[in-house]
């Protein structure tokens, strides 16, 4: 825990070691192999050498650089000097300088890239390692990165970013020779439109944890979170939808005689509304960083934001708040259309992810509709927009669980609401009214590929029969809401119509939620989409757990203090102990408790043993009221006796706490985990 409101005398840091029972090996660099590059290379051979990173050392361009090489050496020197204290030049050169240390990057198209790997026989072409891929060598002379493309060489500058160590003076790149490429074409992650406020943490998220570990997708679901001007009665709706149902403590509303209606996401763009110009400059911080933005914006279901001040376009009008627009009424798709056109001309999209998940609406009950097969509207909708998409040449994507009849039913399915009202929602389409009716130039977010869980008659295949399905169908397809926690991976993802996978943050984007929530599936679905080398799915989360302070300090944007050279001081509480575990507290057994030397990173602590501290216990603060004692005991007034840039706590929990995801109480997003404890 920082006390970022002391101003420090001394640059020093306080070590107060708490009693702790951690699985060290959760801290150690050994969980990534040989050195920190995540996800792991196709490639890879560690040398004994490294490279000096100190004012000797330059950037090098040709004399006339493309505007690529140019922000390869501009995102370098910057992060050198920012994160690491050196400061390099840059010079643009005919010849790479004789006697010099120099850092070299760019495509093969880049004449001194091209001239090296002439001279020195490396394979670097455009099919050599592939779209994407790129050679990374790290001599004591000499840091190349060679692309097969511009992407390419940007992701080799990744690798490179966490082969920096720093030093006591200086930094040094750590001596590989690598040559990677991705497994999966399309990597993503699914997240909302961040609100103003969090825009900062989206930027780092995308460079600092997106572009770091090769993700080159983002589905950005929209909403009415942009300035419409042709509408601005939905940014109006968008607000006093969300204000409504943040006040009232919920996380989606319900429809007449308490129907279950879809979830809101009234917390995309935090619930309000950013102007035109922040969206396009998110969206260009994302191509800068070689990821595309895919926008997704809701039709049909998921469509709330549409609809608060449109009711007549509603399937049900009387529904306090309405999800569903009816696709019978042609009013439907001149609003549709106008919000998709407004999306488009901001994003400038080749793809647009369309929803169309989770029709739950009560059939039967709209006089337009109650006449017609749901399942040909739903594909008379999907074409609609498709062939709206199709005209400015963008692809369309939809969640593909209508399009199965395994997934959602047949025709239509019962439900009976908590009023006791019955009543029938939409199943999927037959097989015969895909192939009659669906473009099959659609991408499919295939969300159930661990459907098979609850089918018997499919034992062990956990989904694989549905992406065969959708394979036989004639989609392509990309695992949404992915983890890391996929059977068969190597099997399924091997077929041709599987382009890679995107997890899901179905949250508000603030670093919170991301580093509460998602963590572990992100980094888990990053090994999966750009490697072979897939990380053990038991092994994650120590993985996890050894990238953290990395992650913290990526998403946070600082660095601690003992990361940035600051001298550790232990603290020594061992004479404030309390006199022993409070009684009945959760039958801790205090001879589990590690004692001794215990290595955390770069940090050291040195745990008293109880059975020399004359049956004193630790420092002991609990939560709960223990059958109805609630616990006195606690130590007050431990002098640190300086002023101090920071405190580093090692704590440890009695048992575990409970978490739930953040959608689960979107109006308040800190009481969806337990409280820790508190200094």
């Amino acid at each position: 825990m920082r006390l970022e409101n002391l101003r420090p005398t001394k640059r020093v840091v306080l070590r107060i070691a708490l009693r702790a029972c951690l699985l060290s090996s959760y801290f150690q660099v050994a969980a990534f192999g040989q050195v920190r590059v995540y996800p792991e290379p196709q490639q890879m051979e560690v040398l004994k050498t490294d490279f000096p990173l100190d004012d000797q050392a330059l950037i090098v361009l040709p004399l006339r650089a493309s505007r690529n090489d140019s922000f390869l050496a501009s995102l370098l020197a910057a992060e050198l000097a920012d994160r690491y204290g050196v400061a390099l030049k840059t010079e643009h050169v005919a010849t790479l300088p004789a006697g010099k240390r120099a850092i070299l990057m760019g495509s093969i198209n880049n004449p001194l890239v091209k001239d090296y790997c002439s001279r020195h026989y490396l394979k670097v072409t455009d099919r050599q390692p592939g779209p994407e891929g790129y050679v990374l060598q790290v001599s004591e002379s000499l840091v190349l990165i060679a692309g097969s493309d511009e992407g390419g060489a940007f992701y080799g500058l990744q690798s490179l970013r966490q082969l920096v160590d720093k030093q006591t003076e200086g930094a040094r790149v750590v001596g590989v020779r690598i040559r990677d490429w991705p497994y999966k074409s399309f990597r993503g992650i699914k997240l909302y439109l961040p609100g103003r406020q969090n825009i900062p943490f989206f930027k780092r998220f995308v460079r600092n944890f997106m572009a770091l570990y090769k993700y080159n997708k983002l589905i950005v679901e929209m909403n009415a979170g942009m300035r419409l001007d042709r509408h601005p009665e939905l940014n109006a709706g968008w607000v006093e939808f969300a204000r409504d149902l943040t006040d009232t403590r919920r996380d989606r509303p319900e429809g007449p005689q308490r129907q279950y209606q879809d979830s809101s996401h009234y917390d995309t763009a935090d619930g309000g509304v950013l102007e035109k110009e922040e969206v396009a400059d998110l969206v260009r911080w994302a191509r800068e960083n070689f990821i595309e933005v895919i926008p997704e914006i809701p039709s049909l279901t998921h469509s709330y934001y549409l609809l608060t001040r449109h009711l007549e376009l509603a399937e049900i009008p009387e529904a306090e708040w309405p999800d569903t627009y009816c696709p019978s009424n042609p009013g439907s798709y001149r609003l549709l259309f106008d919000v998709l056109d407004e999306y488009i001309e901001v994003t400038k999209p080749r793809m647009v992810q369309i929803g169309h998940d989770e029709w739950r609406m009560p059939w039967g009950v709209c006089p337009r509709c109650r006449s017609k097969d749901p399942r040909e509207l739903f594909a008379g909708d999907v074409r609609k927009i498709r062939d709206h998409l199709a005209e400015k040449g963008i692809r369309t994507v939809i969640w593909g669980d209508h399009l199965l009849e395994a997934v959602t039913g047949e025709h239509l399915r019962p439900r009976v609401s908590p009023s006791g009202y019955h009543y029938n929602i939409p199943g999927g389409l037959s097989a015969a009214q895909v192939e009659g009716l669906i473009p099959k130039d659609i991408l499919v977010f295939n969300w159930f590929w661990n459907d098979a869980e609850d089918r018997p008659s499919d034992p062990g295949r956990y989904g694989e029969s549905d992406d065969l399905w959708l394979q036989e169908l004639g989609f392509q397809q990309v695992y949404g809401n992915f983890t890391a926690e996929i059977q068969n991976y190597g099997r399924r993802s091997s077929r041709s119509s599987v382009l890679g996978g995107a997890p899901s943050a179905w949250e508000a984007t603030t670093e919170f939620n991301f580093g509460k929530d998602l963590l572990e599936d992100f980094v888990g679905c990053a090994s999966l989409l750009w490697s072979t080398h897939w990380v053990d799915r038991e092994q994650l989360p120590e993985v996890v757990q050894a990238m953290m302070p990395g992650l913290r300090r990526n998403l946070g944007g600082k660095d601690l203090p003992s990361d940035l050279g600051a001298p550790v001081v232990p603290l020594r509480i061992a004479p404030h102990f309390t006199p022993g575990p409070p009684p009945k507290l959760l039958s801790l057994d205090a001879t589990g408790l590690k004692a001794g030397r215990l290595n955390v990173g770069n940090l050291v602590f040195d745990l008293a043993d109880p059975s020399s501290q004359h049956g004193k216990f630790g420092v002991i603060a609990t939560t709960g009221d223990n059958g109805g004692q609630r616990a006195t005991e606690e130590a007050v007034g431990i002098p640190v006796g300086v002023d101090v840039s920071s405190l580093i706590f090692l704590q440890a929990c009695a048992r575990p706490a409970s978490s739930a995801p953040g959608y689960t109480y979107i109006f308040n997003f800190p009481d969806t985990a337990d409280l820790l404890g508190w200094y």
